[in-house]
C-alpha cells in the first residue's frame, strides 16, 4: 500500500505525562497510528487501531504483548540487541510500507537523555536523512521539526512563542528574516543550539544552503 497523501502517527514509549495535553481525549479513529514497543499496548488500552506494531516489547508483560497480538494486524518484533530504536525502526517500515507526506511522531521525548538525543539525531542516518522533512515530533511543550536546505516560512503554533534553530550538522548562509534576532549568512562547522528566540509575529522566515536544520517551537 502507497499513499502519498497518508500521514502517519506513530506513538513511542516516553513519559505519558510528556504528550500534549488532552492527547487521549482527541477522537484517532480516522488517523492512521503505528505503536512503537509500548506505544502499541497503550494505543490498544484506548481502543485506538493500527497500521501496525513494531518493537522489542522489552518493557511489556506478556499479557500486554498478548492484547497486542490480539488487537493488531500485524506484530512485527525484533530482540532487544538490533541496529535501530524502536522508533527508528517505525519511521523506517512506515516508509518502505506507506511513503506517507508525513510522519508525526510523538512519546519520544522525556526520560532518558539518550532516547532524546538518538530521537532527534536519527535523522542525520542515510536512510531517514532524505524523509527528514516530512517528520515531526510533538511533545506537551514543544513541536519539532527538520528541514533540509531552502527558504521557508513557518506559522507560529497557539500559544508557542520561542523559536530555536539547531544546525545538526555543518550549516552554510543561515538568514533569519523577521524573528526576534535575525542572522545574516550565518555559517557554522558544528552542530549548535540557538535557542530562545521568538516569533514577532505570525509566522517566522529563514533559509539555508546546506546541512540539516531542526527547528523548535516551544512554550513555557
Amino acid at each position: 500500500m502507497m499513499d502519498n497523501e497518508m500521514t502517519i502517527n506513530i506513538l513511542a514509549g516516553g513519559p505519558r505525562e510528556e504528550l500534549p495535553e488532552n492527547f487521549w481525549k482527541n477522537s484517532f479513529s480516522e488517523d492512521h497510528w503505528i505503536g512503537a514497543d509500548k506505544g502499541a499496548v497503550d494505543l490498544v488500552k484506548h481502543h485506538q487501531s493500527l497500521l501496525f506494531a513494531v518493537g522489542d516489547f522489552d518493557s511489556s508483560s506478556e499479557e500486554e504483548i498478548e492484547l497486542v497480538k490480539e488487537n493488531v494486524p500485524e506484530l512485527i518484533t525484533f530482540k532487544p540487541e538490533k541496529d535501530y530504536t524502536d522508533t527508528e525502526l517505525s519511521v523506517k517500515l512506515a516508509i518502505d510500507k506507506y511513503h506517507p507526506k508525513k510522519i508525526t511522531i510523538y512519546g519520544a521525548t522525556g526520560g532518558r537523555i539518550d532516547h532524546l538525543l538518538a530521537n532527534i539525531m536519527f535523522v542525520l542516518k542515510p536512510e531517514f536523512r532524505f524523509y527528514a522533512d516530512k517528520i515531526k515530533i510533538i511533545d506537551r511543550r514543544n513541536i519539532i521539526n527538520f528541514f533540509l536546505p531552502g527558504k521557508y516560512t513557518i506559522n507560529k503554533e497557539e500559544n508557542f512563542d520561542y523559536l530555536a534553530f539547531i544546525p545538526l550538522e555543518e550549516i552554510k548562509d543561515l538568514n533569519l528574516y523577521d524573528e526576534k534576532y535575525k542572522l545574516n549568512n550565518a555559517n557554522y562547522a558544528y552542530p549548535i543550539a540557538l535557542a530562545s528566540n521568538e516569533f514577532v509575529g505570525d509566522k517566522a522566515s529563514f533559509s539555508f544552503k546546506s546541512g540539516l536544520l531542526c527547528v523548535i517551537q516551544s512554550k513555557d
